[in-house]
């Protein structure tokens, strides 16, 4: 996750917070806090709200062509513009603004840098180029630089979450990774509904080892985004690898209803319902996330194993020679062929399995649980 700025068309001045999910299959909780946003990504866009401030430029046509420019990512326009803004009107902390934001937009930071300071020579109060200097100061990685422009954006506005979650994130680069937790903490109760606050939470809490901490945050992030099937996924994901199965199966059940298509989701909630003894409904998932993906050979091993809880042993034969294949170096898949083999009268082959299942040795001693 990056505090630099890589659109700064957002042209308000208030903090306001997106609610938009991820786009992802994959998911493990270092993938998941990965695609965390840069804080100046969580501003909504509010032409209406900068066109309100009471800076004359605004009035202008200059700054009509500008935002026009801005809205079609016409950079350069925008940038020439702003820079005519500023020269008709010099005082005007809003046009110093807007070229800074153009200014950024083409990484041109010396430019935006002075764009922003002179915003704030001419307007003390102006939040926006405070934020403004900190995201100049993280994108050449001066992180340790950015925090006091950080520390006067939470001066002027004492509520501005995405003021602290951009702290979090600094401190978190600098190693003051408890310093990151109370950043994101009040991020967070700040902005309780704003699942992105729960993950950057989750992931300053993940650098100090706290796992209870980090699997809260996480479920947090998921109450509030209830349509955020990666979150609920990964919250499942989380569960199994601290073997705690019954808690694993509602998340991946929510998570199995948003991403249909994801033969992970599927696979590992058809795990989680076998161990848990609901064999049948296991069977369907395990199913699905075969076809999805026939070449992910856990689910090969799971559904040999229900089909075996089933009585279905040649099923769990076909099954299990997938897994066995796909894993040919798991013991226990070949521990349950051999089983299977055993089970549809085929001795000879049970006692090859059987060989092969001794000489790969005993199984993991925790091996019957399958990390997501």
């Amino acid at each position: 996750m990056k505090l630099a700025i890589r659109s700064f068309s957002a042209l308000c001045l208030l903090f306001w917070f997106l609610s938009t999910s991820f786009a992802a299959e994959d998911a493990s909780i270092d993938r998941l806090l990965s695609k965390l946003p840069p804080p100046e990504k969580l501003i909504k866009p509010s032409v209406q709200k900068a066109l309100q401030q009471r800076d004359p430029a605004f009035k202008d046509t200059l700054t009509t062509y500008a935002l026009q420019a801005f809205h079609t990512r016409n950079f350069p326009a925008a940038l020439k513009f702003s820079r005519k803004l500023v020269d008709r009107y010099p005082h005007s902390s809003g046009a110093q603004t807007l070229r800074g934001i153009a200014a950024y937009d083409l990484r041109q930071f010396g430019e935006a840098a002075a764009a922003f300071q002179a915003a704030v020579n001419v307007q003390p109060q102006a939040v926006f180029a405070y934020f403004g200097l900190a995201a100049i100061e993280a994108s050449e990685r001066r992180y340790a630089a950015a925090i006091p422009h950080l520390q006067q954006v939470i001066r002027l506005q004492p509520h501005a979450a995405i003021a602290y979650y951009a702290l979090s994130d600094c401190a978190l680069r600098l190693g003051r990774k408890q310093e990151a937790v109370g950043y994101a903490r009040k991020a967070a109760d700040l902005a309780p509904s704003n699942g992105y606050m729960w993950l950057q939470l989750a992931n300053a809490e993940k650098s100090l080892g706290h796992t209870e901490g980090t699997l809260n945050a996480i479920a947090k992030a998921a109450q509030v985004s209830p349509d955020n099937g990666l979150i609920f996924a990964v919250l499942g994901f989380s569960y199994i690898n601290l073997n705690r199965i019954p808690q694993a199966i509602p998340p991946l059940q929510r998570a199995a209803r948003l991403l249909p298509n994801n033969y992970l989701v599927q696979s590992q909630l058809g795990y989680c319902l076998i161990t848990v003894g609901q064999t049948g409904a296991a069977v369907g998932y395990l199913r699905k996330g075969a076809s999805l993906n026939s070449s992910y050979g856990p689910v090969w091993e799971h559904l040999g194993v229900a089909y075996q809880k089933q009585g279905r042993n040649r099923d769990a034969v076909s099954a299990l020679e997938n897994a066995t294949r796909l894993l040919p170096s798991s013991s226990l898949a070949w521990r349950h062929l051999a089983e299977a083999y055993q089970a549809t009268g085929r001795s000879t082959e049970s006692q090859r399995a059987t060989a092969r299942a001794q000489q790969l040795g005993s199984a993991a001693p925790r091996a019957n649980r399958k990390k997501a």
